[in-house]
């Protein structure tokens, strides 16, 4: 009897054994302990997510598939597990703050088949990613994530809409928000990040994805039950040139070639208790890769004079505007007196498709800005700039230019990824700036290479040339979630300021949706280390008050606060520089009155310079007040907003 008891044991304990690696259960907690990660492994590995007893994330099967039939993620035996913590900062140079907190715990899975996941849990949210330990290169035909949600929750969702040559994925990552239940979302569409769940009581939660390097970037579609799931842009194999953009005209049956061995981007939803807390959120920061220039020093922030929205419309002067000498030496005299590091010389200058066919004596213009202290950075296409960077960023950099404009991108396959950090490195080699317009959000790439600028991926005021629904709501929801992204060039400063009932889109002389002052706050309120000032110098010249303000604020600072905010209602912030602090507030539509505690301010007495709407703003939306005042920490300020309205203001220490 105890033979057969014994015989019966043997052969049981090895099955547990297998049972054990094949099919366990592995726990992160969060360092304060709120947000759970749980990690399910065996014939599938799921992740699931609980923040204060929430369900954030129900159990979502994740994979990778690749194309030898091997699905990583799928019968996964854990080899080894490793759990680590972190407790640190480190410095941002060129950020809304100069130190990003940096805490966290993380668990390392490494299965059987020369791979792993890592997960790491913040107290703000929770992060997981593949890598791979392959040898030679491997190529990837899908990969499996999914975001299940208990409840039907609404969702703020930037919609795929405007497809470039048929091609769903040619897009300009540009479309307000469709606020929607996820049952609602229609099969096959395409939304990109960052996606925003509300889950009630007022938690959110924000899909998003960081590191994305040598890879395509992430879609959501609906799937079956209250399910969104990623879509990727398979590889590019066939291109041409359509108007300005550089199109796929066909694509593979896979996703990505790749390094076997690597680490691929991070998958991530931030939470929050607060909509606020999302308006002052560092995940893109924090899980980046660290910058690869060692010498920031010559990556020089700042604000610049723009001549295409406005349509080199100038006026009062002895020459005949447009794309010639005379105006751009007009845009630098603009940009001098009013201290602005740069100007923009955008479409037109070149052959759209040949930087080398100039229709502009760049030389000459780059040499009058260099005698005013002020830089020249030119425009260029995506395909253009690509058919010799190195050669051309050698050219224009010999030539005293301080970087690019690179547009119409519009892409996120893998080989568009791979293309904008080799252009920076590029850069970086000739110590040129970049700014990457008709783009996708940036992803932590302004933290590996600091001297991309600026990316837009934003439905931003060039939108109001031709018209557009509803821009002060999409204002409002931007900070809580395109601007989780990283910077955006959104383009603000317009003058002409036209009331709901009063806009009309106008392309050479544009409007913009709301008051002056809802303008005047984001300059506060978006970031952009590289920060356009989009209207003309001649009405700038004729505003003078509104123009010394906004050329005054920092584009990059020390500290920031986000006080206030409900996503498409309002938001207000308050950032800090030099022991300057400046403040923004901006509403919808709907007039609002909020209160704003000062309790940021340090000790002592501090000088407010205010900019709020007038009596009338909601007649005229030009009508402002400006007022100075003295405060200090302990006040609390009533802030008044008129439709579509806003509020600026700077606090310097007496």
């Amino acid at each position: 009897m105890k033979f057969r008891i014994l015989l019966l044991l043997c052969i049981i304990s090895p099955l547990s054994l297998v049972l054990a690696q094949t099919g366990k259960t592995y726990q992160v907690k969060s360092p304060d302990g709120k947000i759970n990660i749980s990690i399910a492994t065996g014939a599938a590995v799921n992740w699931s997510v609980k923040h204060e007893g929430t369900e954030v994330i129900l159990p979502s099967e994740i994979s990778i598939i690749l194309d030898n039939g091997e699905i990583l993620g799928k019968n996964a035996v854990v080899k080894k597990s490793a759990a680590t913590s972190t407790r640190g900062t480190f410095t941002t140079p060129i950020y809304k703050k100069d130190t990003v907190q940096d805490n966290y715990s993380q668990l390392t899975l490494t299965f059987k088949g020369d791979y792993g996941l890592i997960f790491s849990a913040y107290n703000d949210g929770v992060a997981y990613r593949w890598f791979t330990q392959k040898k030679g290169e491997i190529t990837i035909i899908n990969e499996e994530a999914n975001f299940n949600f208990k409840d039907d929750d609404k969702a703020f969702l930037p919609f795929v809409n405007d497809y470039r040559n048929k091609d769903k994925f040619n897009t300009s990552f540009e479309s307000h928000y469709d606020n929607v239940n996820i049952s609602a979302i229609k099969k096959d569409t395409l939304a990109f990040l960052p996606v925003l769940v509300d889950l009630g009581n007022p938690k959110k939660a924000v899909i998003l994805e960081a590191d994305l390097q040598d890879y395509p970037g992430m879609y959501l579609t609906p799937g079956e039950g209250n399910n969104l799931h990623a879509v990727f842009a398979p590889y590019p194999t066939e291109e041409f040139v359509h108007g300005l953009n550089y199109v796929v005209k066909s694509r593979a049956d896979y996703i990505a070639k790749t390094n076997g061995t690597r680490s691929f981007p991070w998958r991530v939803v931030v939470i929050s208790n607060e909509d606020k807390q999302l308006a002052d959120n560092d995940m893109m920061q924090r899980l980046a890769e660290p910058s690869r220039i060692a010498d920031l020093s010559w990556i020089k922030p700042g604000k610049v004079a723009w001549d295409w929205w406005n349509d080199w419309n100038i006026s009062h002067v002895d020459f005949k505007a447009g794309i010639n000498v005379p105006t751009y030496k007009y845009y630098i005299d603009f940009a001098a007196a009013n201290k602005l590091e740069y100007i923009i010389i955008d479409e037109g200058w070149s052959d759209d498709h040949d930087l080398n066919i100039s229709k502009l004596d760049v030389q000459a213009v780059v040499d009058y800005g260099k005698k005013k202290n002020v830089g020249v950075i030119l425009w260029s296409t995506w395909y253009a700039i690509t058919r010799d960077a190195d050669g051309l960023f050698a050219k224009f950099a010999q030539m005293g230019i301080k970087g690019f404009k690179i547009d119409f991108i519009d892409r996120d396959d893998q080989k568009a990824v791979s293309s904008l950090y080799e252009l920076a490195q590029k850069a970086a080699d000739h110590h040129l700036m970049v700014d990457y317009h008709g783009m996708y959000k940036p992803s932590g790439m302004q933290r590996t290479y600091p001297n991309v600028i600026n990316c837009e991926g934003v439905k931003g005021l060039e939108n109001m040339k031709w018209g557009v629904d509803n821009q002060p709501g999409y204002d409002v929801s931007i900070p809580f979630i395109r601007m989780m992204g990283g910077p955006m060039d959104y383009t603000p400063g317009g003058m002409r300021n036209a009331t709901k009932d009063a806009f009309r889109p106008v392309n050479s002389n544009p409007m913009t949706q709301g008051t002056r002052c809802h303008q005047l706050a984001m300059y506060t309120i978006f970031e952009a280390p590289l920060q356009m000032l989009s209207d003309n110098p001649t009405i700038y010249m004729r505003e003078p008050e509104s123009t010394d303000f906004i050329a005054a604020i920092p584009t990059t600072f020390d500290a920031t606060v986000a006080l206030d905010g409900k996503v498409g209602d309002f938001v207000s912030i308050a950032r800090e520089k030099n022991h300057t602090w400046y403040a923004g507030a901006m509403t919808n539509w709907n007039p609002r009155e909020i209160t704003m505690n000062l309790s940021f301010l340090g000790d002592g007495n501090y000088k407010a310079t205010i900019f709020e709407d007038g009596i009338n703003a909601n007649h005229d939306a030009t009508d402002y007040t400006r007022k100075v005042i003295t405060v200090t920490a302990k006040d609390k300020l009533t802030i008044k907003m008129a439709s579509g309205g806003g509020w600026a203001a700077r606090f310097e220490k007496e």
